[in-house]
């Protein structure tokens, strides 16, 4: 068997456990769940335009600007009937004055009031409650799915040199084999997981009826975001393997996959603190670890020229080569140490076959 074929049978096997893992299915949904949250569930329960019920006809054109629901009524003591029986939420009687039952109706208030005219001198800046949550989401989705996933490469792979099935295994599939097949099943999944959070914000934030201005900016974060994590997420998936098998038992794992854990966690701390820098950002979005966070905050927070994704991509392409390289040599040398955990000099020396 080649080392194509049986990294194939490798990658559909690992396929097939991970779709009956309860672990992969559970976070697929509750990435899903989120995603609905943050974009549908707002407009859902926020009720609604104001309905208000209203005699004048003048006022009445000035509230349907404010895009208000108007009940134009015959006249005050109609509206106020209307709003005492709970039909409508608000009335606008003669004075004007403005009918409310618990509280005031702030949003009538504003349409009705004479504001002096206003001009932006940064007109495409992005809500700063969105320039924070978009930013945040980006780094947790990364870190979470990451390292989720991660781990689950460092695990399986530990856990089978633990029993002594990766003995077997070797004994039949080339290490590499073993190891792409691994790294190509996780990678994907991983994928199909984000690309499918991706479809779910994408769809939910246009149901909501996000600005159209923010839609411009969200949607190619969102194409970026999902290429940087792939590149992102290879980049560390052969590492993960090598400490898995630098850890002879489940409970040494945790001190090996140190480095690869702060690798992980590093980028969604640094975005998190260094989010409104915007210095500390730039020089984050070409640093291969972060990049996969900083560089789609910077295109949401429309910062960056059309040629630095494509320049921090190749970037971390020529990184996840590099590290590519080194996670395999690190897991042949110490897949079938089965004496203690190996250190990472001893790893980095040895083969598969010492």
């Amino acid at each position: 068997m080649s080392t194509y074929a049986a990294a194939k049978v490798v990658a559909a096997r690992e396929i097939k456990v991970k779709l009956r893992d309860k672990t992969f299915l559970f976070s697929t949904a509750f990435f899903l769940l989120f995603s609905i949250a943050v974009t549908v569930l707002p407009s859902l329960f926020s009720g609604g335009p104001t309905s208000v019920a209203v005699a004048d006809q003048a006022t009445a054109t000035a509230l349907q600007q404010a895009d208000l629901e108007v009940r134009v009524v015959g006249d005050d003591a109609a509206a106020e009937k209307l709003l005492r029986d709970g039909d409508v939420d608000a009335a606008v009687v003669s004075g004007p004055e403005v009918l409310g039952m618990s509280e005031a109706p702030n949003d009538v208030v504003r349409a009705l009031s004479t504001a002096p005219p206003v001009r932006l001198l940064d007109a495409d800046a992005v809500d700063p409650f969105l320039a924070y949550i978009v930013p945040f989401a980006l780094a947790f989705v990364f870190f979470f799915t990451s390292f989720l996933f991660g781990l689950q490469i460092a695990q399986s792979v530990t856990e089978e040199k633990q029993t002594r099935i990766v003995e077997i295994l070797v004994a039949s599939v080339p290490t590499r084999a073993l190891l792409a097949g691994k790294v190509a099943a996780l990678s994907l999944l991983a994928f199909v997981q984000v690309g499918l959070i991706a479809i779910v914000t994408l769809v939910g934030s246009r149901l909501a009826g996000l600005d159209s201005g923010v839609l411009r900016l969200l949607e190619p974060t969102i194409g970026w975001f999902v290429a940087f994590f792939v590149v992102g997420f290879v980049m560390l998936a052969a590492l993960w393997a090598g400490v898995g098998a630098m850890a002879s038992r489940p409970e040494e794992l945790s001190s090996s996959s140190q480095p690869v854990q702060m690798a992980v966690m590093l980028p969604f701390f640094a975005v998190i603190f260094f989010g409104e820098n915007e210095l500390v950002l730039r020089i984050l979005s070409y640093v291969p670890i972060s990049a996969p966070v900083a560089m789609p905050t910077r295109i949401f927070k429309d910062e960056a020229a059309l040629w630095e994704p494509l320049v921090s991509l190749g970037l971390m392409a020529v990184t996840a080569a590099v590290l590519l390289a080194i996670g395999t040599r690190i897991y042949e040398g110490s897949l079938l140490r089965t004496n203690g955990r190996t250190s990472w000099a001893t790893a980095w020396r040895s083969n598969a076959t010492s």
